[in-house]
């Protein structure tokens, strides 16, 4: 595979940002352990806001939405699904629920890339755990209505050996300790989304797997902070990595750092949420992901008020920090000052 050929691992020279960013990744796992153990009362509220809003966050990037009624019962298993958007909903949640709960190690195999598509999809369509069987391309549509094709991924009849190879790569890279884990976390990722393997549902699998390789290599943030909201919120820049670091990948030319950089720096928000989180003491148990989830599910333009009412027992104070974050991040926009100050999603 492109990211894992020798030459490229030993051209790999990391930017002085990019390395900062994995020494805080790695600072961060080191401290997981003394957070779990700080603050067990606060995990199940995280576990169980991480795994909504994952499910809802990485099927909303694909254009996939459910009533936010039916969202709840459709993850936590007490409905079942009425049509192939629920089934999606579901069967994410299997899959986030196979990978944090399985017993024994899984490991990194084409076998569990299709076992991951087949659930994700929901198993509503034809093709749901196969490999794509006709060459597909990565379009951009200009607002102008001209087609213009971004990438080309590797061709359907290449793709079954192209993953076999993506995976021997990615676990020959873990056993010989070349890279920190994280990198082949990030390299494999990036080759699996330019392999593009399935005809639909590669942005869901590639989600998925970055939950089960962290979880392999030691980092369980992913259980606790959903990476996939923390995708969404960024979802201009992810596009902007991918993109820059596709370019040239066919012939091994391309430049990874964008991607690294992207990658690196959201499991790093994610383990300052979880952080955040466990040692706020002021916010208590999952009282940020609370307000943020009450923010989100708040439609048309609203007031620091009104959010509070909906919040009974987290602090007004809190709810402007998030709020603010949540500005900063790009996800809302402030309008007026004061008492008739109103804030609204972007």
């Amino acid at each position: 595979m492109p990211s894992f050929l020798e030459s490229r691992i030993n051209e790999i020279k990391l930017p002085l940002s990019t390395s900062w960013l994995l020494a805080s990744c790695m600072e961060a796992r080191g401290k997981q352990d003394l957070w779990i153990r700080q603050k067990p009362e606060v995990l199940k509220a995280l576990r169980d806001q991480a795994v909504i809003q994952s499910v809802e966050s990485s099927n909303r990037i694909e254009g996939v939405t459910v009533d936010a009624k039916r969202l709840r019962p459709l993850v936590f298993g007490s409905a079942r699904p009425q049509d192939r958007p629920e089934e999606e909903i579901a069967g994410y949640r299997k899959a986030l629920e196979w990978i944090f709960t399985a017993r024994r190690r899984i490991e990194v195999t084409p076998d569990v890339i299709l076992k991951m598509h087949r659930l994700a999809q929901g198993g509503m369509i034809s093709d749901a755990g196969r490999w794509k069987s006709r060459d597909n391309e990565i379009v951009e549509l200009k607002p102008n209505g001209e087609r213009v094709i971004r990438f080309t991924p590797t061709s359907a009849k290449k793709t079954p050996a192209a993953v076999e190879a993506l995976c021997r790569d990615y676990r020959d890279g873990v056993s010989s300790g070349v890279l920190p884990e994280l990198l082949l976390i990030a390299s494999f990722v990036l080759d699996f989304l330019c392999v593009h393997p399935f005809r639909d549902g590669n942005g869901r699998v590639s989600r998925l797997m970055t939950a089960l390789l962290l979880e392999n290599s030691g980092f369980v943030v992913a259980r606790y902070i959903s990476l996939e909201r923390l995708v969404e919120e960024s979802r201009e820049s992810y596009y902007q990595a991918l993109y820059h670091s596709s370019v040239g990948w066919h012939e091994s030319s391309h430049d990874i750092i964008p991607w690294l950089d992207f990658f690196l720096s959201i499991i790093n928000r994610a383990y300052r949420e979880f952080s955040d989180a466990v040692e706020a003491g002021n916010a208590g148990p999952g009282k940020t992901e609370l307000a943020r989830m009450v923010i989100l599910e708040t439609d048309g333009q609203f007031s620091l008020s009104e959010i509070h009412a909906k919040l009974p027992g987290v602090s007004e104070q809190l709810v402007k920090r998030v709020l603010q974050q949540m500005k900063a991040d790009g996800r809302l926009k402030l309008s007026g000052k004061g008492r008739g100050a109103r804030w609204e999603k972007v």
